[in-house]
């Protein structure tokens, strides 16, 4: 039969250096990334941390988003990950 491949992102672990903020009326996913990456890019992040699924980047302004922080630990062990294949 055919298989579906999915995406399989990494999952974030709370830490205790982790971001907590209250999302704001003009807050999107990827401009929190790169508020708080420096890169637009990691927006999946935050949207993995926080089970916000697909639905854009657009986020209801009020929700508690945690902020997995910091990511660079994490980068190298996915990409470890992805080279020992």
């Amino acid at each position: 039969g055919d298989r579906y491949l999915t995406t399989r992102y990494p999952s974030f672990p709370k830490q205790s250096t982790d971001l907590y903020i209250i999302s704001r009326e003009t807050d999107r996913l990827d401009l929190l990334a790169n508020e708080f990456y420096k890169d637009p890019r990691h927006w999946w992040i935050i949207a993995e941390a926080n089970n916000l699924g697909k639905g854009g980047f657009a986020i209801k302004p009020g929700l508690q988003l945690r902020i997995p922080f910091p990511i660079d630990d994490m980068f190298t062990r996915l990409e470890t990950a992805v080279e020992e294949r």
